[in-house]
């Protein structure tokens, strides 16, 4: 049934909250045990809608999968190829992006694998030529069966050099599951490095692969014949995280994110530096107290500052929308550059509804004029229009006066694990309704 959260904004948060496991890395890591018929367990995986649409996903082929609160469990014995042809798997499929990471692992372990386009964010366009391009490259055979089906197949995958012609994270992570069973040598140039990355292929080395690289865009795998059973612990959600730094500052709240792995963190504390917002890292917790006014830096030249999205290790384009909601409250401007997506600014309009200075200059690119404290966001009736701006929505609200009402929440649970339950747990006035 869908959800509604009920706002009571305007008040100042304090506490300790720590983040979920993180969601990118779950659907990598996950698919990834389907390469050994061994019992994979893994740590820290979060309850959120993606990531259990997935695991049915899993199921539903015929792996075992257990799940007993963030520790589950992938067996993946008696997977049935052939159902992933039908009309059910194509539906379940058809909700969830992640799905296409399926077909790497099933092709390296039983030469097919059938895959329709996707679900996910309304974003702009995210096309998947990286990932069947990649698959051919190995040897990979690509057909389509009707005007919905794709299938995958190779009688041998063989190891090859490819330069990808995007950094693409699923793409790369598709390439390498494939890769790690193929014959001979693989080497990826121009692969993406996110630490999700550099995460799956530390698993994947902990079942037998052989990669080296890791971290880097430039990866050598060399083909083995067999994967075995592991353990492993996924890392904190740095999109979480950098939510979380957005939110302290926004709604002037006194806050310790617990637990942030913070040298995987990249450039995300650095940009929100750029915007004025004062951290401390207390061991592996990042501590945001509470500021009356954070202040956006310039250029050394004077001239305004630009905060852009870029491969890793540039700014993760998934926190584009938290630094825009951010700027509102800071004194000075920004110009917020979204490169990747064209449809990411579009939910801007419910921003200035809420009152804020914001000039959308075309799909890609927003300045934001700060408030600097001086006029608060009122509460207004809006909806969610995907994960991270659900959440900045969610962040402009909690800072508002008044209440405001957002509807579609469903998509903010697909990334952001009982969100409005630990958000209480730092005071805040926030209420699940059932539409």
């Amino acid at each position: 049934m869908p959800t509604t959260f009920k706002i009571e904004g305007g008040n100042r948060l304090q506490g300790a909250i720590t983040p979920q496991g993180a969601k990118n890395e779950a659907l990598q890591v996950l698919c990834a045990a389907l390469l050994t018929k061994e019992e994979v367990r893994f740590h820290n995986v979060p309850d959120i809608s993606d990531v259990n649409k997935l695991l049915s996903l899993i199921s539903f082929i015929g792996a075992e999968v257990t799940r007993r609160g963030e520790d589950v469990t992938i067996k993946a014995v008696g997977i049935d190829i052939d159902i992933m042809r039908t009309p059910e798997f194509a539906n379940l499929s058809g909700k969830l992006r992640g799905s296409i990471m399926l077909i790497g692992p099933l092709l390296a372990r039983f030469h097919k694998a059938y895959a329709y386009k996707p679900g996910g964010d309304k974003i702009g366009r995210r096309r998947l030529d990286t990932h069947f391009i990649g698959l051919q490259n190995l040897g990979a055979d690509i057909s389509f069966e009707g005007s919905s089906t794709i299938a995958v197949s190779a009688d041998k995958l063989r190891g090859a050099y490819m330069l990808l012609d995007e950094a693409s994270v699923t793409g790369t992570a598709n390439i390498i599951m494939a890769a790690v069973m193929a014959e001979g040598i693989t080497t990826i140039f121009n692969a993406a490095c996110e630490p999700y990355l550099k995460q799956l292929c530390k698993m994947l080395t902990s079942m037998g692969a052989k990669i080296s690289g890791i971290g880097s865009n430039l990866l050598v795998i060399e083909g083995v014949a067999e994967l075995h059973g592991c353990n492993h612990t996924l890392l904190p959600d740095m999109i979480e995280i950098g939510s979380f730094i957005g939110l302290a500052a926004m709604t002037q709240s006194d806050i310790t994110i617990k637990d942030v792995c913070y040298d995987e963190l990249g450039l995300i504390p650095t940009i929100f530096g750029r915007l004025g917002i004062a951290m401390e890292r207390n061991g592996n917790d990042l501590h945001i107290p509470s500021q009356e006014h954070y202040e956006v830096e310039t250029f050394m030249d004077g001239s305004i500052m630009t905060i852009a999205d870029a491969p890793w290790p540039g700014f993760s384009p998934d926190l584009i929308s938290i630094a825009l909601v951010t700027a509102i409250q800071a004194k000075g401007s920004v110009l917020i550059h979204q490169k990747m997506f064209e449809s990411r600014l579009f939910f801007v309009d419910k921003l200035i509804d809420m009152g804020a200075q914001i000039i959308l200059c075309d799909p890609h690119r927003a300045t934001v004029i700060g408030h600097d404290r001086k006029m608060q966001l009122k509460g207004i009736q809006m909806v969610s229009p995907d994960i991270r701006a659900g959440v900045a929505l969610l962040i402009a609200a909690l800072s508002a006066s008044g209440t405001s009402i957002i509807n579609n929440v469903d998509q903010i649970d697909r990334g952001y694990q009982h969100i409005d339950e630990r958000l209480k747990s730092l005071h805040a006035e926030i209420e699940r309704v059932s539409d």
